[in-house]
């Protein structure tokens, strides 16, 4: 499966800046769902962060998906990786 990676930075209320990926299908091209998407891993977080909208989130590049993030993408209808101060 060909991913769209989009590209994440969200402030956190204790001034680290997450850093983490929003991978979805290369066929899902809706900013806004891809924003939805971040929000609502914010949501699963314990600590409070900034806003996610097209300031923090970028689209990066594309690449083809390994079957774990396939299988993330056909549960959910995105993945997440984690790089930065996401914990």
């Amino acid at each position: 499966m060909e991913v769209s990676v989009w590209d994440t930075y969200v402030p956190r209320e204790d001034g680290k800046i997450m850093h983490f990926d929003i991978l979805v299908p290369s066929t899902l091209t809706e900013s806004t769902t891809i924003f939805g998407y971040g929000k609502a891993y914010l949501e699963t977080k314990s600590f409070k962060t900034g806003e996610l909208s097209a300031n923090e989130c970028r689209f990066c590049h594309m690449q083809s998906a390994p079957e774990s993030v396939e299988e993330g993408i056909r549960e959910q209808g995105y993945y997440i990786i984690e790089m930065e101060n996401c914990s």
